[in-house]
């Protein structure tokens, strides 16, 4: 299967030198999802600008999201389906729910939903990420139902994590591809 990727940005967007912003320029089957307000995010809006982008799909999908759009995909799925979402790489979920991890601004996708996910994904995570601990980012995962992937100390795996086209994270969502293929 090559299924479409959704790609999910989190605060802020994706800049140039984000992975995200590579893997749109080489995977031709891939499109993403324009927030409004990517610096004053509300959950509501960034919830219909999703709900709108899945509702068009017309083919297998897989969610492609970073940072707080992680917490965006937990929130769309308690509420939402679509049988197009075949699965979901979850990449640096930032922790809502901590203001010791996260600015104000985001607050209002807190509290993180801790439900089972139904469609397979897998967290990737990095030791280092000042956005969430890598203990919580393993309880994420658990809770998900999410295979969960530690990439040791990249960072936010953002653009000053500097991956460009990111090949380890291709392999892993290629992992994922491949556990939906099974």
């Amino acid at each position: 299967m090559k299924p479409h990727l959704l790609v999910l940005s989190g605060l802020g967007n994706s800049g140039e030198q984000h992975w995200q912003t590579y893997w749109q320029k080489l995977y031709a089957n891939s499109s993403k999802v324009q927030q409004q307000n990517w610096d004053e995010p509300q959950l509501k809006d960034w919830l219909y600008a999703l709900d709108e982008s899945i509702t068009k799909l017309d083919q297998p999908t897989v969610l492609v999201a970073h940072s707080l759009a992680v917490s965006l995909v937990l929130h769309w799925s308690k509420s939402n389906a679509n049988s197009h979402i075949v699965g979901a790489l979850l990449v640096a979920p930032a922790d809502v729910d901590s203001p010791q991890h996260t600015p104000d601004c985001i607050r209002n996708f807190a509290p993180i939903p801790m439900h089972q996910l139904p469609f397979p994904s897998i967290v990737v995570a990095s030791e280092n990420d000042p956005y969430a601990s890598i203990a919580r980012k393993k309880e994420f995962a658990e809770h998900w139902g999410s295979d969960f992937v530690n990439v040791g100390c990249k960072g936010h795996i953002n653009s000053e994590s500097n991956l460009h086209f990111w090949e380890e994270g291709q392999e892993i969502l290629q992992q994922l591809i491949t556990k939906m293929d099974n």
